[in-house]
């Protein structure tokens, strides 16, 4: 089951022909957008990327319309440990070029999610399916997703989503794996998703009181919807096991010319002591191996 049906279907409808086209052709990073050099002809890597102070993941879905081997290539070239949002088939790919998967596809999707009782049964069964398979995969995180509210209120949905992770929680212990749900806008991306605020996710982690499950933290989504990303992020961090990027306005590159400054937010992670991936998820419009390796550039995490 893919995590995110929405994240698809917009790659269908163009994302290829769009990330493809800037590859083949001349642009690259304009100089506005541009804070590091990028590749030479052919897509090739011209410098050595420097040892990153953090891991870096890529999220597949990004980058549709290239290959999965093609993009680990990329990856790999970029300084990029992982590649990520990956369902059991595309596992073994990864292995092979000696990448990890930092994130597991999961259960359920964006809009039907375990805010609903209705929807455990489902839900439960297919995590529990799942998790002796990333555990033995070697992955450490399974997404999952709240679902929307559709008249649920924030207080019910809560002590929905409690009583189906305290359902699950018992299987990802047992297969060390953490079960982390994604905090998403609702105001731009995914209307009426119900988790969709730091202190209703931390609130979760609370009443399901298990390490095994935690937040991902995407800075692009909590900028839009709350702001003050890196006070929260120093406040929640027991909380969080895994971020995401992407560039505000517009969910695209995160070079310097939009409102996050990844370098200052890198460095507040990296303070927490947080030592897992921070996950690549921007929609390249410029040339996606030039625009992959400004962004682990920018997110170093180095003073």
């Amino acid at each position: 089951m893919t995590a995110d049906p929405t994240r698809r279907d917009f790659l269908a409808a163009g994302l290829a022909a769009g990330a493809l086209a800037g590859a083949a052709g001349a642009g690259g990073l304009g100089a506005q957008d541009s804070a590091v050099t990028g590749s030479g002809a052919g897509g090739a890597a011209t410098t050595t990327p420097a040892a990153p102070s953090v891991r870096h993941s890529v999220c597949r879905w990004c980058y549709g319309g290239i290959q999965l081997d093609d993009l680990c290539a990329i990856a790999k070239r970029c300084g990029a440990q992982s590649i990520e949002l990956l369902s059991e088939g595309d596992w073994p790919a990864v292995q092979r070029h000696g990448l990890a998967c930092a994130v597991a596809n999961g259960p359920c999707s964006i809009q039907k999610g375990i805010n609903r009782v209705e929807n455990h049964d489902a839900i439960v069964k297919e995590a529990e399916r799942l998790l002796p398979l990333v555990g033995q995969a070697g992955i450490p995180n399974m997404i999952i997703f709240s679902g929307n509210r559709a008249g649920i209120s924030d207080a019910e949905g809560l002590e929905n989503c409690a009583a189906a992770l305290r359902r699950i929680v018992p299987a990802a212990d047992a297969a060390n794996v953490t079960v982390i749900m994604e905090l998403l806008n609702s105001k731009v991306d995914h209307k009426d998703y119900q988790c969709d605020r730091t202190p209703w996710g931390v609130e979760l982690c609370k009443q399901v009181d298990s390490p095994r499950f935690r937040l991902l933290y995407d800075i692009y989504h909590m900028q839009i919807m709350e702001g003050d990303v890196i006070r929260t992020i120093k406040s929640s961090a027991p909380y969080i096991a895994h971020y995401h990027t992407g560039g505000v306005p517009g969910r695209n590159e995160i070079g310097v010319t939009q409102e996050l400054y990844y370098p200052a937010i890198a460095r507040a992670i990296v303070a927490t002591g947080y030592a897992g991936f921070i996950g690549q998820e921007f929609i390249p419009r410029h040339d996606p191996e030039t625009s992959l390796r400004q962004a682990i550039e920018l997110c170093s995490g180095e003073a």
